[in-house]
């Protein structure tokens, strides 16, 4: 990994998930599933398994949680090198509880080493070299409202990028609790900063008020391209030119949804870095969906880069004719029609 040169850097918290082995009330749960999350981190996991050198920037406890964080990524592909130890604030967690059906997430993140990011945090070689090498860098929505240090951090990113001349990409992870009584101003300056905006029909309605690309066209300003994500429906790409491009996503048998999103702007991004036309693109975004939709945790091996050429190149009415679900992908447009 030391000598690996990431052409896409990923910035955020990262946290310990704790899943509960049983649908018992939580006072009940006796064992739990470790495992890492965090949306920056889940992208550029994401990213390195579909090829890209990927490199993870963040802060961490100097402990045990945040020793696992570094192990899994590296294991995944994810250069760390840029990664800064806390010895005073802990690794942040949150513990993921399904009862009666509905999934809740409780989260134990207040004072963690990555809240106490800040502007100055971007002036680290470790951190500087990699920002300045990088082609792309990737934050989220989140990362501005874990604290105001961070939004801070954010603002300063923006500002880099007009020096550097990366592309900067954003996916709003609107999360309301986060911005309880908190102006949201720095979030609104670091979407309307972006190259790439990354949004949800759902989220978009909730945080701007409208899911029409057009006027988030108008509220975001010219700059970005506009991916709103539909859920199971489609995802569209508004280019600054005014060009469209849908794409519907597959049908899935979902197993858990919590991390698709990531996985969604891991393909996107990773089709943009390779060249990929626009339609390409969004079905590199939606098959990496698919695979996470059909596993329990919040990431997942994508298809195998013979099984994403052949669904990237395939016609409309085979992409319309492939399921996902946890036995694999069928599909008209795969010889043997399963993987």
């Amino acid at each position: 990994m030391a000598d690996l040169v990431p052409r896409a850097v990923c910035l955020g918290e990262a946290m310990i998930m704790l899943a509960a082995e049983t649908g018992a009330p939580l006072e009940d749960v006796e064992t739990f599933r470790r495992s890492v999350g965090g949306a920056e981190c889940n992208v550029a996991g994401g990213l390195a398994a579909l090829g890209v050198p990927t490199g993870w920037i963040s802060r961490l406890g100097a402990d045990g949680f945040g020793r696992h964080v570094l192990r899994d990524l590296g294991s995944r592909g994810v250069e760390v090198g840029g990664v800064e130890d806390d010895s005073t604030r802990p690794t942040g967690l949150y513990v993921k509880h399904t009862i009666n059906g509905r999934t809740r997430m409780h989260y134990y993140r207040s004072g963690s080493a990555a809240a106490a990011m800040d502007a100055d945090f971007l002036d680290r070689p470790a951190v500087r070299n990699r920002l300045v090498g990088a082609e792309l860098v990737h934050t989220t929505g989140i990362t501005a409202a874990i604290s105001t240090t961070a939004a801070e951090l954010l603002d300063r990113l923006a500002s880099l990028r007009d020096t550097v001349g990366f592309t900067l990409s954003v996916d709003l992870n609107w999360r309301p609790a986060l911005w309880r009584d908190t102006d949201p101003a720095p979030l609104w300056r670091l979407l309307r900063a972006a190259d790439v905006v990354l949004i949800g029909a759902d989220e978009a309605l909730v945080f701007a008020g409208t899911s029409d690309p057009a006027e988030l066209r108008e509220l975001f300003g010219p700059r970005a391209t506009i991916v709103v994500k539909s859920d199971s429906h489609v995802a569209l790409a508004l280019e600054p030119d005014g060009r469209r491009t849908e794409v519907p996503a597959l049908t899935v048998e979902v197993v858990e949804p919590v991390g698709a999103g990531d996985a969604f702007a891991a393909g996107y991004l990773a089709g943009t870095l390779q060249g990929l036309p626009m339609e390409q693109r969004l079905r590199l975004g939606h098959l990496s969906a698919a695979a996470v939709l059909a596993v329990p945790d919040d990431h997942a091996t994508p298809p195998d880069a013979s099984t994403r050429q052949a669904l990237l190149d395939c016609s409309d009415e085979d992409w319309a004719g492939t399921h996902v679900g946890p036995a694999g992908i069928r599909s008209p447009a795969l010889v043997e029609g399963a993987v």
